[in-house]
């Protein structure tokens, strides 16, 4: 069976290198293997007759190191640092003595070689042994242009020097920004050049940093001790000991150490590090709590259910790595122009050459264009354009809650123009909430049915137990039954208390509902008893409904929970009787409530042009209450899990290019149908794995945000593409014409890769849709 396999890249010094690496790679039977120069990481799928060793033997004889996992290690200094820093000290004064004519002093130019001297070739040591390797496999990269550009300006001026009259005393130049003529040397221009291009990596590889610290920080976030309950005893271990099923506490202002479910304990969790999410979360017994959030309450014990690589931290630290070695389609075409580029401005530096000294020129003023040729042309920073921008997205992604598996999905946000939204669990909470009580006193009621339900694990009775304990403490039930199928009964403070739940016209003798109420003088009736349904709606707890004697005036229609924030048609709710000692006292309307923020949610999708569709496995009457309360217009109800796969394939028979957002088991075929899938963090494994982006916060908006930052990073990778072409093609000529000094073109070169990394950097900046203000 295939595996995949990562590997540390050592040695790389351009994009050039990244593809030399991949392409050994895949040169292997059964490899797919993808080289990223911004994480300086390789990652490879290969058969089980190929292990680790293998493919780092093919980088070593590529000229790179490779390791599997390299520890982190505190360095005490950066060598790249350290070079520059010697190469800016000597070859400032090589720039100024050929920038300023009046210092030239006598013998000026031989002070010049002994300080120009170790810039080009300690300083400048990178790109020789990069140029070296390259010609050691019979390749030529970046690095190439820039060893024989500097190489040939410190060769010609050393000549000069030595078997030409640039070495006699009092020879002086002026500087010029353009090529040279007459007897010149061009120290300057290769101390200069490499010390801009030792700078230029060196601001490279800090952004590159920068870009890469979300995801540094997201690993960072877990607990490193943890607090464990082993034999009775407390014990600080670190949080790697950790196994499945150990208790551990989380104090207030801890970090929950692993994923797991409280056992005991009532708290607030902070997730704002790990999913964005400012508000903090509720958590009690029996509830799930995720690794990294921080305990912002009362002192918890949470039962282990994950530990290590399985956790949700890890999870996402891991598929936001992977989309970091991604290559849009538009990168992949600079890849392919950048493997033919080198040999071709090589070419073109020659052809330079030899244009200027068959038209009459100077030697000196060929020689200059075609050196600028040489430097100016280095594209670094189509290299850089993708990985940068996916280096800063994916990590701000991270930071939001969403995870973008690869730059595929950027492109498919870009051409979506339909979402296909999952009901429960999408756009409903996918929990059951009490929205409404019917009865003489809703709170007295509500606390009786709480108490018996407080011993059943049934998902109503969990819902009517997190209503009631809203409203105080519960007190306790003896003589518990559960009828499966039917109900519950207990006895609470000396009352018989019996719970009924069940469709409204099954559900009770005395409260028969043949028409939920859309309009004054609906009528509900049971058994010869009249039940007058008077208004439309019911806000709050049953306002204005009595349930006394033989008559109950009630009123139904569209019901609000206070405190809960979220609202639902009483048309898809399930009903519950109370009954105490044998007496109707009330009724409990429950229903999976729909995400306060799902409205707005779908009303930003479309204005990212994108036509929201509600698919469902509910009754169309269900379906149709939710839809019209979201402002979905097109409903598919009563869809299978297999017929969500042909809901989705038909929009796509239809020219539709089909989003799918969801989090359930049934989803996941549909989700790796869609041209793009979006799968809710609360949701299964296998609809995460089969989604393209996954969304941590359980919050439709973060599906609008995931849109908007994929288009955003995609458009910020465009752009890099588009000024790096339009350097190179601007620059070239300009050189070419010998209007140019190789020094002015080793700046400009630098600075363009400096731009890419620098645009890239602005993704840091992305808000999420609440705080966008309309975008």
């Amino acid at each position: 069976m295939e595996h995949v396999i990562e590997l540390e890249i050592g040695g790389m010094t351009c994009a050039s290198c990244a593809s030399r690496i991949e392409k050994k790679l895949n040169r292997l039977d059964g490899v797919t293997a993808t080289v990223n120069y911004a994480t300086e990481k390789a990652r490879a799928t290969v058969p089980p007759s190929l292990s680790a060793q293998d493919l780092i033997a093919v980088v070593q004889k590529t000229g790179y190191t490779a390791a599997e996992k390299i520890a982190p290690v505190a360095a005490t200094s950066d060598p790249l640092r350290d070079r520059l820093l010697i190469s800016v000290a000597l070859s400032v004064p090589v720039i100024v003595l050929a920038m300023v004519p009046a210092l030239q002093f006598t013998s000026w130019q031989w002070l010049s070689l002994v300080l120009a001297a170790p810039v080009v070739v300690y300083g400048g040591w990178p790109f020789h042994r990069a140029a070296l390797v390259n010609l050691r496999h019979g390749a030529a990269g970046m690095d190439t242009l820039v060893s024989v550009g500097t190489l040939a300006a410190f060769g010609w001026s050393v000549w000069a020097l030595f078997l030409g009259d640039a070495g006699m005393p009092g020879m002086t130049h002026p500087f010029s920004l353009t090529a040279r003529d007459g007897d010149a040397i061009y120290l300057e221009a290769a101390a200069g050049v490499t010390t801009f291009l030792l700078a230029g990596r060196y601001l490279e590889a800090r952004a590159k940093r920068r870009a890469g610290d979300a995801l540094r920080s997201l690993l960072e976030l877990g607990a490193k001790t943890v607090t464990v309950r082993r034999d009775g005893h407390e014990q600080q271990i670190p949080a790697s000991g950790l196994r499945v099923g150990d208790l551990f506490l989380v104090r207030p202002g801890e970090k929950v150490a692993t994923d797991g479910v409280v056992v005991d304990g009532v708290s607030a969790l902070d997730l704002s590090l790990l999913t964005g999410e400012s508000v903090p979360a509720e958590v009690r017994p029996g509830d799930p709590v995720t690794g990294a959030t921080v305990n912002a309450g009362g002192r918890l014990t949470v039962r282990a259910t994950k530990v290590g690589a399985d956790t949700q931290l890890a999870q996402m630290a891991r598929l936001v790595e992977e989309a970091q070695t991604g290559k849009a389609a538009v990168q992949r075409l600079a890849d392919r122009i950048s493997a033919v580029f080198v040999p071709v401005v090589i070419a073109l530096a020659i052809g330079t050459l030899g244009f200027w000294l068959g038209t009459g020129h100077d030697t000196t003023e060929a020689f200059t264009a075609a050196v600028a040729v040489l430097i100016i042309a280095c594209p670094c920073a189509l290299g850089l354009a993708t990985p940068t921008a996916l280096l800063v997205g994916t990590g701000r992604g991270a930071q939001l809650g969403i995870l973008i598996r690869g730059v595929e999905a950027l492109e498919s946000t870009r051409r979506a123009d339909t979402v296909v939204l999952d009901k429960t669990g999408t756009v409903t909470t996918g929990r059951m909430s009490v929205i409404a009580a019917v009865a003489d006193d809703p709170d007295a009621v509500l606390r009786l049915a709480g108490a018996v339900e407080a011993a059943s694990e049934h998902p109503l009775g969990r819902a009517i137990v997190a209503a009631a304990r809203s409203n105080g403490e519960l007190p306790p039930v003896t003589d518990f039954h559960a009828t499966a199928g039917v109900g519950v009964r207990g006895r609470v403070e000396g009352v018989l208390v019996e719970i009924a739940a069940g469709a409204p016209a099954e559900m009770s003798p005395l409260f028969h509902v043949d028409d939920i109420a859309t309009g004054s003088g609906d009528v509900a009736t049971g058994r010869g008893h009249a039940a007058t349904a008077s208004g439309d709606a019911a806000t709050g707890w049953g306002h204005a409904a009595t349930a006394s004697g033989d008559a109950a005036t009630v009123s139904l229609g569209a019901a609000t929970f206070p405190g809960d924030g979220v609202t639902a048609s009483l048309e898809a709710a399930t009903w519950v009787e109370v009954r105490a000692d044998g007496a109707a006292v009330g009724w409990l309307a429950l229903a999976d409530a729909v995400r306060p923020t799902s409205a707005a949610a779908i009303a930003a999708l479309r204005r990212l042009g994108l036509e929201p569709m509600l698919v469902t496995g509910d009754a169309p009457g269900v379906a149709s209450a939710v839809a019209s309360e979201v402002g979905i217009a097109s409903v598919f109800a009563g869809v299978l899990p297999s017929g969500k796969v042909d809901v989705v394939k038909g929009l796509q028979a239809e020219g539709r290019t089909v989003a799918m957002v969801g989090d359930g088991v049934n989803d996941a075929a549909a989700l790796a149908q869609a041209d793009l899938g979006l799968a809710m963090g609360a949701g299964t494994d296998v609809a995460i794995q089969a989604s393209d982006l996954t969304l941590v916060r359980n919050d439709l908006t973060a599906a609008v945000d995931a849109v908007r930052l994929s288009r955003r990073t995609l458009a910020i990778i465009r752009g890099n593409l588009f000024w790096a072409f339009a350097y190179n093609v601007a620059a070239l000529p300009l050189a070419a014409a010998g209007l140019l000094n190789p020094m002015i073109a080793g700046a400009a070169m630098a600075l363009s890769s400096i731009f890419v990394v620098l645009n890239s950097l602005r993704l840091r900046n992305f808000r999420p849709a609440a705080a966008a203000s309309g975008s």
